[in-house]
């Protein structure tokens, strides 16, 4: 267990206060940084901190993206933002080896990444990657909509510059919500995941309306050149299939040149639902790397 090792820093990113939790490795200049997906924060990356072998080659780093978790932000940002966002840490801690590692929207982030800084990105992990094209239930809907909710946006903003009270939100620990809902899960066969992981009115406890519409936005829309990404590429797939078709998820990662696709018994949720699978998949690939 690694958790007395997990130790907590700020970045000042313009106006954004940004925190992100790091386990150091002091003989290392190398560094995994985790990203989580939509309305979720860096929590969703405890139980793997605490459990992989990783710490002994890698710094493990997980940060509460711009908007999310304890990195509060009431403006505007986007992935090109959260992407400058991640850089300044990178540099701020002098690493010389990069390899980012992110879940669903995350994994957008992570991309937009290896786009953005090109040599920097040493490497990719990307767990359940969605891209717009492909989107399918709830998310091609929004995807249909894109206009109406950025519009949406806008009079959120709108109303916000009038001065109405804007409420404070508690930080949701998803390492917790995972062991619940493992235990959920397994007491009620019947129930699904998607049930519990997909419910926009429960992500509005924890996030203003307007940071939920511009993470919706992000993964409603293009992510780039992925044949433009060169760096090895490992996609944890699960075969599940709650936000995209699997089938033709495969042909637009193989768009990557140096792409590996490994599937897992999964709907979209890896790391909550197979996280020792997913953990040594992760961990064996990096070695590879090594």
């Amino acid at each position: 267990m690694l958790a007395e090792k997990i130790v907590e820093k700020v970045q000042q990113c313009g106006r954004a206060r940004i925190v992100y939790r790091l386990i150091e490795n002091k003989q290392s200049k190398r560094v995994i940084v985790m990203v989580h997906g939509l309305a979720s924060n860096m929590t969703r990356w405890t139980e793997f901190m605490r459990h992989t072998r990783l710490n002994k080659e890698w710094n493990l780093l997980a940060i509460d993206l711009r908007g999310h978790g304890r990195s509060p932000f009431r403006g505007r940002y986007n992935r090109e933002q959260w992407c400058k966002d991640i850089h300044a840490i990178v540099q701020a801690e002098q690493y010389d080896e990069v390899v980012i590692l992110g879940h669903s929207m995350g994994a957008q982030v992570a991309m937009h990444y290896a786009l953005q800084y090109g040599q920097e990105a040493r490497a990719l992990i990307l767990i359940d990657p969605v891209f717009d094209q492909n989107l399918v239930g709830r998310l091609a809907t929004a995807r249909r909509y894109k206009l109406f909710l950025r519009f949406f946006l806008f009079l959120i903003w709108a109303i916000n510059l009038l001065g109405f009270k804007k409420r404070k939100f508690v930080l949701r620990d998803l390492y917790e919500l995972d062991r619940d809902t493992r235990s959920f899960l397994e007491a009620n066969p019947d129930k699904g995941i998607a049930e519990l992981y997909m419910s926009p009115f429960e992500d509005l406890k924890y996030m203003p309306l307007a940071n939920y519409l511009q993470d919706l936005l992000e993964v409603v829309s293009p992510v780039g050149m992925l044949e433009n990404i060169a760096c090895p590429v490992l996609v944890l797939l699960s075969k599940g299939a709650s936000m995209s078709d699997v089938e033709k998820n495969s042909r637009i990662i193989n768009s990557m040149p140096r792409s590996e696709i490994e599937t897992i018994e999964a709907d979209h949720w890896l790391l909550t639902e197979r996280p020792a699978e997913a953990r040594r998949a992760i961990e064996a690939w990096c070695d590879r790397l090594c």
